[in-house]
């Protein structure tokens, strides 16, 4: 008995380890240690418009094992490359703020702009351009073989980049998100989250979007994965799908 007892402890050890050793899985808590960069990389479009795409870019580098940088931007094409536009472009920070355990949890902040540039032809578009200031909390629940995570942000755009007044638009945030590794190779996520104008919530209970993808481990530091995502926006009293399904790729790297 204590022969089988010491046999599952040290298989349990093992994957333990094993599971351990993938640095970047698309875990949602991921964040990179003290002079680390990472690379986040997703190609996506939909169903009610396959022939359209955005390819997105998320970069980052670890300050310290709790601080951290990350700039994300995206380009679209349309219509066959009729149109094209760089869309959003954004620079943001992150601070461990907990580390406990098991138990992790983020502050987070983020400048943004969008678009950038596109079929104005013109960059940073005064008429079309807008400015968003976001910040945010997100933690969760790790092991090695699931985790368990929440987020809440608050946002508020406007026309110019220190525009407080009232014609600004208030948006609120929030979901979970989970990941469960079903081997050193392989993991499943999913996640929800609701977003809202919070101007407009006697018109506008705002959207509802949901994810699920499979990601797989090139090695400890490597990974690609596909997912599906889509969701319903709720305008006038009616629910509508919002933009269809999505399906994408993507590839991310620790370095």
């Amino acid at each position: 008995m204590k022969k089988i007892a010491l046999t599952s402890l040290l298989a349990v050890v093992a994957v333990s380890g094993a599971h351990a050793a993938n640095v970047i899985d698309g875990n949602p808590l991921y964040r990179p240690t003290k002079g680390h960069f990472y690379s986040e990389t997703a190609l996506l479009s939909h169903s009610e418009n396959a022939d359209t795409w955005a390819l997105g870019e998320e970069f980052g580098y670890g300050i310290t094992d709790r601080l951290s940088v990350n700039v994300k931007t995206d380009v679209v094409e349309y219509d066959s490359f009729d149109g094209m536009a760089w869309d959003d472009f954004e620079i943001g920070l992150n601070y461990r703020v907990l580390s406990h355990g098991a138990w992790r949890a983020d502050v987070y902040g983020a400048y943004a702009l969008a678009p950038v540039w596109g079929d104005h032809e013109s960059f940073l578009d005064a008429d079309v351009t807008g400015y968003t200031w976001l910040a945010g909390i997100r933690g969760g629940y790790q092991t090695y073989l699931w985790t368990v995570a929440g987020h809440f942000e608050f946002a508020y755009a406007g026309s110019e980049s220190f525009n407080w007044g009232d014609e600004g638009a208030h948006r609120l945030s929030m979901g979970i998100d989970g990941q469960y590794v079903l081997c050193n190779h392989l993991n499943l996520v999913a996640g929800l989250e609701y977003s809202a104008l919070t101007d407009e919530w006697a018109k506008n209970s705002g959207t509802w979007i949901g994810t699920f993808g499979v990601n797989y481990n090139i090695d400890a530091t490597k990974y690609v994965g596909a997912f599906v995502n889509g969701g319903f926006t709720h305008e006038s009293g009616d629910w509508e799908w919002a933009d269809g399904i999505g399906f994408g790729v993507k590839f991310g790297i620790d370095f």
